[in-house]
């Protein structure tokens, strides 16, 4: 008899891609998940990971955009919002080694300001590992330090879009993510918070938020 599939709740977590203009196109920063790794293993990701407790009140040497943390508000309280943008400049910080922000005796203080909301996506059912996954962007410019791998990702380093997607181990979501964050990328500034956001659900289908 085949063990039942456990249908978890989904986690919340934070992905943050990091781009800029490389001389063949817009580069993205990521990186191969370890082969250990129980979700996800040898996928190409942005980084990030789950919201930790302690993301609830942590400090940052800026806050939240209002579009931004209006956008993450939609299906999360205004502190989780705020804990989701801590927990993407937290990760990009323990997986990478770049400071979005500043670092104060140790201790990363993000600058919030610089993240901009593109979408979210919940991983399907049935998984026992599940997670409740929001991207944001953020330019290269913004962050500092050297790119430096704790393990968690490999071969970490700048993609052209046109590379990362022909690589052949990035996951049907992440390519639609990526789909989302060249269609943000390509609006006027003006016109990014005003766009029509989208959710990933349901075996990885894009639906309109409502």
């Amino acid at each position: 008899m085949k063990p039942a599939v456990v249908n978890a709740r989904p986690r919340d977590a934070a992905s943050l891609i990091l781009y800029r203009q490389g001389d063949h196109g817009v580069e993205v920063l990521m990186g191969v998940r370890h082969a250990r790794h129980r979700f996800m293993p040898n996928a190409l990701v942005f980084p990030g990971g789950r919201v930790d407790p302690t993301d609830h009140k942590h400090p940052a040497l800026t806050e939240l955009l209002p579009e931004t943390q209006g956008h993450l508000a939609q299906k999360a309280t205004p502190g989780r919002a705020r804990a989701l943008g801590i927990a993407a400049a937290r990760e990009l910080h323990e997986e990478t080694n770049l400071v979005l922000g500043e670092l104060r005796g140790g201790q990363l203080v993000p600058a919030l300001h610089h993240l901009h909301y593109i979408c979210r996506a919940i991983t399907p059912p049935p998984r026992n590992i599940r997670f409740h996954a929001r991207f944001l962007a953020a330019p290269a410019e913004a962050a500092q330090g050297e790119i430096k791998g704790s393990g968690e990702l490999e071969t970490l380093r700048y993609f052209p879009v046109k590379e990362a997607l022909a690589v052949g181990h990035m996951a049907g979501i992440t390519a639609k993510v990526m789909a989302e964050f060249l269609r943000w990328l390509e609006l006027p500034q003006e016109h990014r918070h005003t766009r029509e956001l989208v959710v990933f659900q349901r075996q990885d289908t894009r639906v309109r938020e409502r």
